[in-house]
């Protein structure tokens, strides 16, 4: 059996995959080392994903594990690595980027420019195996644009700085059941505020009517765009995430308004990453 997984900063979608081609998916909390220590990912993998797995493990032992998660940098990756070995002592652990694993889900081992639209975002130039190259996302205070949470970030500060009529922000505060000193504390005094402005950023899905929130969304497709996408002189683009795969008739009009196309929109690489490792599943009778 492999163990696969995708992880953003807010979940990680888990699948155990079996040599007679069985899938088992799970959920968990997403793992991010820039944001988590060892420990802490241990954690999360002891409370949350072995419980979900406890029934399945009679089918063999796990041999590889492939995981592509968020912040997974190559200073930053031994933290997670570690805390996976931990668990799975028998499997030969593999630890990449979610941007390795976004290109792997969309493009298989075809080359192409592959783009994350999710709490967070990125791009890079896929050669069909490895990143070539690319364009550093900085996370949501220095870059990150078209991500969610920098989407909620640049909605709440229009709104609490009043560049939305009341009736919005009114609405805003009552449907997040949520106000200015509460975004202040968890924004700058809580964990994992990206989190908390990626789930702000859903206000905007459910008011996308409304031609102010609409002209939010575009922009900010617009500046992950030219702040990123030009760079890789290509027309044609694949992107992965709920951010992409939400607002797909926003960012396919910011797009061709700057003379790009979308080739494929995914929510989510897992079953991409599951067709390239499929060939790493071998029989085990331990």
């Amino acid at each position: 059996m492999i163990l696969i997984a995708d992880s953003g900063s807010t979940k990680v979608h888990w699948c155990l995959l079996t040599a007679s081609g069985q899938k088992s998916h799970f959920r968990t909390d997403g793992i991010n080392p820039v944001f988590q220590s060892c420990e802490e990912i241990r954690k999360c993998i002891a409370d949350q994903l072995l419980p979900q797995m406890a029934q399945l493990l009679w089918a063999g032992t796990i041999t590889h594990v492939f995981f592509y998660g968020a912040g997974c940098t190559p200073e930053k990756k031994i933290l997670v690595k570690e805390a996976l070995e931990a668990f799975f002592k028998k499997a030969e652990v593999n630890v990449e980027s979610d941007m390795l694993g976004a290109a792997r889900g969309l493009l298989g081992r075809n080359p192409g420019v592959a783009c994350i639209l999710g709490t967070g975002s990125g791009s890079c130039f896929y050669n069909g195996q490895n990143i070539e190259w690319a364009v550093p996302s900085l996370g949501f205070i220095l870059g990150d644009e078209g991500s969610a949470a920098v989407l909620g970030k640049r909605l709440v500060g229009d709104l609490l700085k009043n560049q939305m009529d009341d009736n919005l922000k009114e609405a805003f505060f009552r449907e997040q059941n949520t106000s200015m000193p509460d975004i202040i504390d968890r924004v700058y005094r809580q964990p994992f505020p990206n989190r908390f402005l990626a789930q702000l950023s859903r206000f905007c899905a459910n008011h996308i009517d409304d031609e102010r929130v609409r002209a939010l969304v575009h922009d900010h497709f617009v500046q992950f765009i030219r702040r990123n996408l030009i760079q890789y002189k290509a027309k044609t683009f694949a992107f992965v995430g709920s951010i992409a795969y939400y607002y797909r008739p926003i960012l396919e009009q910011a797009m061709a308004a700057e003379g790009l196309s979308i080739e494929r929109v995914l929510q989510d690489p897992i079953e991409g990453l599951i067709e390239y490792h499929k060939d790493s599943v071998k029989p085990t009778t331990e």
